[in-house]
């Protein structure tokens, strides 16, 4: 399936050690024809960590998109009435913003776009990285797994030795999982070794 006149919204939350296993594919979407509208939360825009600072990563998704991110809930409200995403993907999530959507929270720019696209009945993809996904916010995947319209990039624990928590999307099947969310399918398997993108 060709993305060519899709608007694809990408939400990226702080995870800020797996920003170099999603920017990249942002290319993906754009090689295939669609636009892409990022999504940043404040704690993307307003960190900096040994994994770089976060308005470099800015810089560099804007340089990608060639549209500004979006950066506040003002901004990101329209996407919902008056400029339709047909598909929201949100990658990396975090276990902080994955437990606020699973529980209709809106308190950030990422989350309003994500609720907007639900609001027009268009999937919403979800690339999870979070430490506590096979602890507490387990319960919150779920929730999300059996929610109408939403998706996940197939994912898997990324280090069951030392964090046997840890649960970390494929991000290299970002693509995929828009196209088949798109057609109202989840990709599989859904979970999955993960490897190093």
């Amino acid at each position: 399936m060709s993305l060519e006149g899709k608007h694809i919204g990408l939400g990226i939350t702080g995870s800020h050690c797996t920003y170099d296993q999603v920017v990249p594919h942002i290319q993906d979407f754009i090689d295939d024809g669609a636009k892409v509208t990022a999504f940043v939360t404040y704690t993307v825009k307003n960190t900096v960590t040994r994994f770089g600072d976060g308005r470099d990563w800015i810089k560099k998704v804007e340089e990608l998109t060639g549209n500004e991110v979006i950066d506040s809930i003002v901004t990101a409200e329209p996407f919902g009435p008056r400029t339709p995403l047909d598909c929201m993907v949100v990658a990396p999530l975090t276990g902080n913003s994955i437990s606020k959507f699973a529980n209709a929270m809106t308190d950030s720019p990422v989350l309003m776009a994500a609720k907007a696209t639900l609001r027009n009945l268009n999937p919403v993809v979800l690339g999870i990285s979070t430490n506590d996904g096979l602890g507490l916010n387990g319960a919150n995947i779920t929730k999300l797994l059996a929610a109408k319209n939403i998706y996940f990039i197939p994912f898997g624990q990324d280090d069951p030795e030392k964090k046997p928590n840890s649960l970390v999307a494929r991000m290299s099947l970002m693509k995929d999982t828009v196209e088949e969310a798109i057609n109202g399918k989840q990709l599989q398997p859904l979970i999955i070794e993960k490897f190093r993108d």
